[in-house]
């Protein structure tokens, strides 16, 4: 769960801290106050997308810092090199007032990319947005494929669909009228010829370059040899012959001192590396015999080289290789395409078969999957006051050919009837705001009971919701914490009186810059808050103890519900 979070400089925020607790957490204020900023800073820290926008004004950067705890995500700071410290995660992210940005947990530098991946396993944020994806049909089937969970037999159609795509793409390269094939084959059989003339050879241009460079400094090399043959042995007063000379003076007296045969011992051995590097020195003497001609082969094999790795793009005679062996095989399936082409179309039928076999069974456990979820979410909309509710979901067979897709044989619709006696319809056109948004939390409410993250976040679900309905929806999220963390920014007293914690975000001015402040409310503090939220300014000794006996009825609420 989210334990603790840090924000500098973001936005109107200069500096709050905030301790979260377990169960529902809500975060209530005025309008404009900055509640949905604490969400921000959150989504910046689980790895969401950020801008310069976000640092406050005369800011040289913002900071989110967020402690959590780091149960649900062992394996990632496995694999990412992150050690939990007293099992918790530290995670820093950073926006410079250019634009410029770091991401730490526990101190290790991570991307933004990997900051997403442990964000999506620590927080799941349902904002604003969720409302208007349930009403993008296209989205429906993966709500489906979400809530039905096995994915054995999508991973079976998956590869059907794979093999017949496959083979389509191949009859697609096979399937070019005469002229085109002509053409085709004319531009490929001359690209081969030319590279099969070159008779390329891998590492060939490394060694040319290599042999190159020896015949440009041909005469350096053989002057600089010359000299050290000399040096070495070549003179008289060369360094085999002067280490001869020493040692003759030393074999008079050895026998008379023991640290002058050890002088010896080791001029001995001097001598013996002396004349070995000499025989080098001459091997490569003879080595260095040079010629114009082969100077003028060597580089004129270089330039070729060069000259078809230019004209074809590559980067080397190693691209040359593969680009010829590629050239080779697409000539072959060209002037063998007939065959080829009339052996792919006869397999295309098998293989159709085989994707509407597999999508059959993945439409049957849909159908199943997609009465059973209507149910769920028909019984969570009639605990959230829209008892004349029916929630269907509608499968109906795509209709483009071959009659299959990527995701089976199958398209998906959510239909919805608010009321009783009216024939369900598309959402979009049925559901008013607060239906949407209780629709919404209702199917986050049954995605979630299997959702291994730990903490949910809600930002203004409760967007049209009023009266009876708030108070479901309140006690829907007091539910939903009692099994996971929940934070949530709301409007309503309904829902603040549910929390198990309360925080007020206040704005105020001073000296001509805005501020923003994050206070955890007490209990005559939640009356007073909660008294706001129903009475606006007006706060009495009459709205304060409404606002206390709400609190009382929510406490006696959940008790009951443990």
């Amino acid at each position: 769960m989210l334990r603790s979070l840090h924000i500098e400089n973001i936005a109107v925020v200069e500096r709050a801290d905030v301790q979260f607790r377990e169960g529902l957490n809500v975060l209530t204020g005025e309008t404009g106050a900055g509640k949905s900023i604490i969400i921000d800073a959150l989504y910046a820290v689980t790895g969401g997308r950020t801008s310069r926008e976000l640092v406050r004004t005369g800011a040289d950067r913002a900071l989110a810092a967020a402690v959590f705890d780091a149960d649900a995500a062992m394996d990632w700071c496995g694999e990412n090199g992150v050690e939990p410290e007293d099992g918790t995660l530290i995670v820093q992210r950073t926006v410079s007032a250019d634009g410029k940005g770091g991401c730490r947990v526990n101190g290790v530098p991570v991307t933004a990319a990997q900051l997403r991946a442990l964000g999506a396993l620590l927080v799941d944020i349902h904002g604003q947005n969720d409302g208007r994806q349930l009403l993008d049909e296209s989205r429906h089937l993966a709500y489906l494929d979400a809530f039905a969970g096995d994915g054995a037999a999508m991973d079976a159609y998956r590869r059907a669909y794979g093999a017949w795509q496959d083979n389509e793409k191949q009859i697609r390269r096979l399937s070019l009228d005469d002229e085109s094939r002509r053409r085709l084959a004319e531009s490929l059989a001359y690209r081969v010829q030319e590279l099969e003339k070159a008779q390329l050879k891998a590492g060939e241009e490394a060694q040319l370059e290599e042999r190159s460079a020896l015949l440009r400094n041909g005469e350096k090399l053989r002057e600089a040899a010359e000299g050290a043959f000399t040096a070495l042995y070549g003179d008289e007063q060369s360094a085999v012959d002067l280490t001869g000379s020493a040692r003759g003076w030393l074999s008079r007296a050895k026998g008379w001192s023991q640290d002058l045969a050890e002088a010896d011992r080791l001029l001995e051995e001097a001598q013996a590396l002396l004349q070995d590097a000499a025989e080098h020195v001459r091997d490569v003497q003879d080595s260095l015999d040079f010629s114009p001609e082969e100077f003028d082969r060597v580089e004129s094999r270089l330039a070729q080289l060069r000259r078809l790795e230019k004209k074809f793009s590559v980067a080397d005679e190693a691209e040359l290789i593969q680009l010829y062996e590629q050239s080779a095989a697409r000539l072959a399936e060209i002037e063998d395409g007939d065959d080829m082409l009339q052996d792919l179309i006869r397999r295309r039928a098998g293989l159709e078969k085989d994707c509407r076999a597999a999508a059959a069974v993945l439409t049957k456990e849909r159908a199943a999957a997609g009465k059973a979820l209507a149910q769920r979410v028909e019984r969570e909309l009639k605990e959230l006051s829209m008892p004349s509710v029916r929630f269907v979901t509608e499968l109906t067979a795509v209709t483009a050919p071959p009659g299959f897709g990527p995701a089976g044989a199958d398209e998906v619709r959510f239909l919805m009837s608010a009321n009783a006696g009216q024939e369900p319809g598309r959402i979009a056109r049925i559901a008013s705001g607060g239906e949407l948004s209780r629709i919404m939390l209702a199917l986050k409410t049954v995605f979630g009971q299997n959702d291994p993250v730990p903490t949910a976040v809600f930002d203004e679900i409760d967007t049209g919701v009023s009266g009876v309905a708030a108070s479901r929806v309140g006690e829907k999220l007091a539910l939903t914490g009692m099994h996971r963390q929940v934070l949530c920014v709301s409007h309503l007293a309904q829902i603040a009186a549910m929390a198990d914690s309360q925080y007020l975000i206040e704005k105020s001015e001073r000296g001509g810059r805005t501020y923003t402040t994050v206070t955890e409310l007490d209990r005559p503090g939640r009356a007073r808050e909660i008294a706001r939220l129903t009475g606006g300014d007006n706060i009495t000794q009459t709205t304060t103890a409404s606002a206390q006996e709400q609190l009382a009825a929510a406490d006696a609420w959940k008790e009951k519900q443990h």
